[in-house]
């Protein structure tokens, strides 16, 4: 019988009990159970952020989201990736009949009857999402955005190997290997910067609390480099460690002024046109107005909104698309909300219509999440392409 990695390491004063358990795995549950009731610890630290643990101790906790806010905080993206990453790990745990995180489902549970504090020492794992997406090429994040719709389109059973990979590593790396062209672009936001955010954690905690003797459950994917830096002792300053792990990183000065030079651009095509005659400024301009707005009703069109939406997509589009700072989508997914306000219901079976393709086009909660994707795609192409109809209009005329 394989026995669960385990490693103890002494920090200051307080000894550190590092197991290294799997995702899917009985015996991981029943190793954390083991060590929580011998009375030996005095605090249990979980590789969980306060997202995924209330997503845990709360399952139907998406039910109080707030969508408009998170329309209105540019987070419908990010919630759409959470939901499909979701939805595979769902899909993954119907197949091995084993759910995955129940190791850390027996920690709280067994923590909580043995009257000792649960500790949260992962990163957000939007802040995760986030900085894996600065992390890769722009054409990545497309391969990874369609990777995250194959996985929630695909009926193929996911293999042993893929499974087993799944027991060895970690819960969200396992996840986006599935369907990222190259994991090495990932290790870094993933693993190593959560070692060492889970590690300036777990020594942040044992010093402000005076705790002696902690049990960290953690991924086996992560046990060696949290022993490392634990014995190290290479984060000086915990506080600072995490604030700079806390932080997304901010885009390239050059990519801020794209859109604007964009904007520039085009405005700068209406008024040449305009100079050299009315009817060529006006072509420009009906030519703005039909591509960005016809692309953009379209993808909203392709995501089944209420009509309204779809003629509200064709109105924003040419005038948010002149306007980095608002996009389309923001208001297309807001008039679509407003008009098909989501049932309880809805929110309700968000995790089990978000595992397949169907359940997402039929819940009103992640319709509208794909209004936003779709409406906001649908502008940018119609940007670029009106973009190059006005530029072939200066060239010939």
């Amino acid at each position: 019988m394989q026995t669960e990695p385990l490693e103890i390491v002494k920090v200051n004063n307080c000894s550190i009990t590092l197991l290294g358990t799997a995702h899917v795995s009985k015996a991981s549950a029943d190793k954390v159970q083991e060590l929580i009731t011998t009375g030996r610890y005095d605090a249990v630290a979980v590789e969980l952020c306060p997202s995924r643990h209330r997503a845990i101790v709360n399952p139907d906790a998406m039910a109080k989201m707030d969508l408009f806010q998170v329309i209105k905080n540019g987070q419908a993206s990010m919630v759409a990736a959470s939901l499909a990453l979701g939805a595979f790990q769902q899909r993954m745990a119907e197949q091995s009949g084993i759910e995955p995180g129940a190791e850390m489902r027996t920690a709280i549970k067994e923590a909580q009857a043995a009257k000792l504090p649960v500790l949260l020492i992962d990163r957000e794992i939007g802040i995760t999402l986030k900085r894996i997406y600065h992390n890769v090429s722009w054409w990545k994040r497309f391969i990874l955005f369609a990777g995250l719709i194959e996985s929630v389109i695909s009926k193929e059973k996911i293999s042993p190997d893929e499974i087993e990979k799944l027991k060895e590593g970690d819960v969200l790396e396992s996840s986006f290997s599935q369907f990222a062209e190259d994991e090495k672009d990932l290790f870094r936001p993933l693993i190593s910067e959560r070692d060492e955010y889970m590690s300036a954690r777990i020594i942040k905690e044992c010093k402000e609390n005076n705790y002696q003797h902690m049990l960290a459950v953690i991924g086996a994917g992560h046990l060696n480099g949290i022993a490392q830096q634990l014995r190290t002792q290479s984060i000086a300053n915990p506080e600072d460690k995490i604030a700079q792990l806390d932080t997304i990183p901010a885009p390239s000065r050059w990519l801020k002024f794209i859109p604007w030079m964009i904007v520039i651009f085009i405005l700068g095509g209406f008024a040449i046109g305009f100079m050299r005659s009315s009817e060529i400024g006006i072509s420009m301009v009906m030519d703005w107005i039909l591509i960005t707005g016809g692309l953009s009703a379209a993808g909203t069109a392709i995501a089944f909104a209420h009509p309204l939406s779809i003629l509200s997509a064709f109105l924003a589009a040419p005038i948010t698309t002149l306007h980095p700072a608002i996009g389309a989508g923001m208001v297309v997914a807001a008039v679509e909300a407003y008009v098909r306000k989501p049932r309880v219901s809805d929110f309700n079976q968000l995790r089990t219509d978000t595992t397949s393709l169907k359940g997402w086009w039929n819940n009103q909660v992640t319709r509208i999440l794909l209004i936003f994707i779709l409406s906001t795609l649908g502008a940018a192409l119609g940007t670029y392409v009106a973009g190059f109809r006005i530029f072939e209009q200066l060239s010939s005329s």
